[in-house]
């Protein structure tokens, strides 16, 4: 057949490649008599190159090319330093504190005070539990990803070398219906684990809002030229001249106190912190989440764990800083997470980080304390009635829904007014 009429409107292969979006790439000869016989058709690929070799055993000719394939990413190595503490037992870990010198320290001091809580945890955890260094290669899983579908696809990989191995018809109609049904339960896990989120979180704002950003919103990467020295210079200029300008603006207003103005009395004052005690500190780090710093010496789990121990301990602590009225160096230093203020923003830009602080277990604790001496204080706002009647910040029982609530009811009184609302 000529060549001009291999790949005519009219033909039957090109009625074939068409629908199923093929490209054919073969524009020589490749058979003895100068016709077109040998084809070489792909989809999403470009061949280059091409070339063809006559041969002495046939009539036709081998049709030589380059194609460009892209290769799967190999798993990156990543050195790793964790305690192995799955295996902890906590009996043991109870008995070592409890044994040890930890809660006898010769210096007075609040920050005497914590460096030794935290030589000595860290001492207990790395008996127990060594400081321990790996190199793995992270393979992130998601969290729907489950057991059976796991199974499905040992599953495909044995029909896979079964096609190969036979050729048969019969596998490989087999194994494309595997692919299916692999494809189907990917689709139906994911879809179930994201809908029990939504629905059991119906009433928490806080899930629903953080599912929604987990689905929608993308990945954000921190530019790698971006060092920590630079942030660290950034938001310590900026901090820098934030206090420049309170410093260089007009003096505060000389005007009487709210509470003088309105012809009221102090009937309640705040010039001392009261000692705490350990039922107090064991309750308010029972009611505290498990969540812990980098910068802790033992893991807030364990904390919990071994809460009779350690609550005396940590009441001295939190007693000596409340008497002194100093927060030692220790408590001030939190662990930084840099995130983007909005998604899609500029990460080369160091102005779309916010910081985000986390501090060490203690620190939060000696926050609870603080505020739960000042209720008597927040009691003496509410008997007056001094706090701002709009404010939903900082605020029991308020948040950004009261605020959108009230929003909302007074545009509905407005309308129902007849009144416009700009």
């Amino acid at each position: 057949m000529p060549s001009s009429k291999v790949f005519g409107k009219g033909c039957l292969i090109s009625h074939l490649i068409l629908p199923v979006d093929l490209t054919q790439f073969v524009s020589f000869p490749t058979h003895s008599k100068g016709h077109i016989l040998d084809l070489v058709c792909c989809s999403g690929i470009s061949p280059c190159n091409f070339n063809s070799l006559e041969l002495s055993i046939s009539d036709h000719k081998i049709i030589l090319f380059d194609i460009t394939v892209p290769v799967s990413k190999s798993a990156v190595e990543h050195s790793i330093s964790f305690w192995n503490i799955k295996n902890l037992n906590i009996s043991e870990l109870n008995s070592l504190v409890t044994s040890s010198d930890f809660l006898s320290c010769p210096s007075s001091s609040t920050a005497d005070l914590v460096n030794h809580y935290n030589d000595c945890l860290s001492h207990v955890l790395d008996t127990l539990a060594p400081w321990k260094t790996r190199t793995v290669s992270f393979v992130h899983s998601v969290p729907w990803y489950t057991s059976e579908l796991r199974q499905l696809k040992t599953q495909g990989r044995q029909l896979e070398r079964l096609c190969s191995k036979t050729g048969l018809t019969v596998h490989k109609q087999m194994y494309s219906d595997h692919l299916t049904h692999y494809k189907n339960a990917l689709n139906a896990a994911k879809s179930s684990y994201y809908s029990n989120i939504i629905n059991s979180g119906q009433n928490n704002t806080r899930t629903l809002f953080s599912t929604v950003n987990k689905l929608l919103k993308p990945t954000e990467t921190i530019a790698s030229h971006i060092t920590p020295t630079a942030f660290l210079e950034y938001f310590t200029s900026k901090i820098a001249n934030i206090h420049y300008h309170l410093s260089t603006s007009p003096s505060a207003s000389k005007d009487s106190p709210l509470w003088n103005t309105l012809g009221l009395s102090l009937s309640t004052t705040l010039s001392t912190f009261k000692p705490t005690s350990v039922t107090h500190i064991a309750e308010l780090i029972s009611r505290s989440k498990s969540s812990t710093c980098s910068l802790d010496p033992l893991p807030t789990t364990l904390v919990k764990a071994c809460l009779p121990s350690l609550a005396p301990s940590i009441m001295t602590i939190i007693n000596s800083s409340l008497s002194t009225a100093t927060v030692p160096l220790l408590l001030k230093i939190a662990s930084i997470t840099l995130i983007l203020k909005k998604p899609g923003a500029d990460p080369s830009d160091l102005n779309n980080y916010r910081p985000i602080s986390n501090l060490p277990f203690i620190s939060k604790i000696l926050e609870q304390t603080v505020a739960s001496q000042l209720q008597a204080l927040q009691a003496h706002l509410d008997r007056n009635d001094l706090y701002e009647p709009l404010q939903s910040g900082f605020c029991p029982k308020h948040s950004t829904e009261t605020a959108l609530i009230r929003i909302t009811n007074d545009l509905l009184l407005a309308v129902d007014s007849g009144l416009l609302t700009i």
